[in-house]
């Protein structure tokens, strides 16, 4: 099959070093976000440039390397499906979707879902009820939650807010920082698009969300408008 050549190929790419460094930062240790997920020192570039090399890649050729535990191999498979959605019509816009919420368990780190969720289930989704969303947001696992606020990104690169500040409203309480992050982010760019419909948002929400989301959404924000929401946010 041809996902033991890409197997093959990840790994002459890899690098100790790399690998080590990136354990540390995609936080593999105990207790950590990323706890056991293992790196071969494969940089996203690198990665990039080897799909180039493999065209017409199928689910079965995918499907080995998304559900494998090396890092590496899932996003190589991740970025394959992304290319698959963009360039399939819709029977196999479907398919690449289907497999995507199936599979949510080996989609389990934020770069993993950033580079993936808003270009599947976002643009599968766009002009579609957006009723799964809802359904990730209340999972259990901080990975479908990031999903479905991340699979936003592409309704707002349209100009479409109305699901990021519902789902927003959901997660102003997420016990994870990285989903205020996630959060966060989303507000600011909903507010580089349309700063009154973010404020508005926030205005109601900045006292209670939490400051890390509160700071990414005020980032592109004046240093005077800034200090106001974090006034703001003090006293509540």
């Amino acid at each position: 099959m041809r996902s033991t050549e890409i197997k093959t190929r990840l790994r002459e790419l890899g690098s100790p070093e790399d690998a080590l460094f990136l354990q540390r930062f995609f936080k593999t240790a105990p207790g950590q976000y990323g706890h056991g997920d293992i790196f071969i020192g494969v940089r996203v570039p690198d990665t990039r440039r080897l799909l180039k090399e493999f065209k017409g890649l199928t689910a079965d050729d995918v499907m080995p390397l998304l559900r494998s535990p090396v890092h590496e191999e899932r996003l190589f498979a991740l970025l394959a499906l992304v290319r698959s959605f963009a360039a399939g019509n819709e029977a196999v816009r479907e398919q690449v979707y289907r497999l995507y919420l199936g599979n949510t368990a080996w989609i389990n780190n934020w770069d993993l879902v950033d580079i993936s969720a808003p270009h599947i289930v976002g643009a599968f989704l766009e002009g579609k009820n957006s009723e799964p969303l809802y359904q990730l947001v209340r999972s259990e696992s901080l990975w479908e939650r990031r999903i479905a606020i991340l699979a936003t990104f592409h309704f707002i690169r349209r100009g479409h807010f109305d699901d990021t500040l519902a789902l927003a409203r959901l997660l102003l309480h997420d016990r994870e920082d990285l989903m205020h992050k996630a959060v966060g982010w989303m507000l600011r760019e909903v507010g580089k698009r349309d700063q009154a419909v973010a404020e508005e948002f926030l205005k109601e929400q900045c006292r209670v969300m939490p400051r890390t989301m509160l700071r990414y959404a005020i980032e592109k924000f004046t240093p005077e408008l800034r200090q106001q929401y974090l006034r703001g946010f003090r006293e509540g």
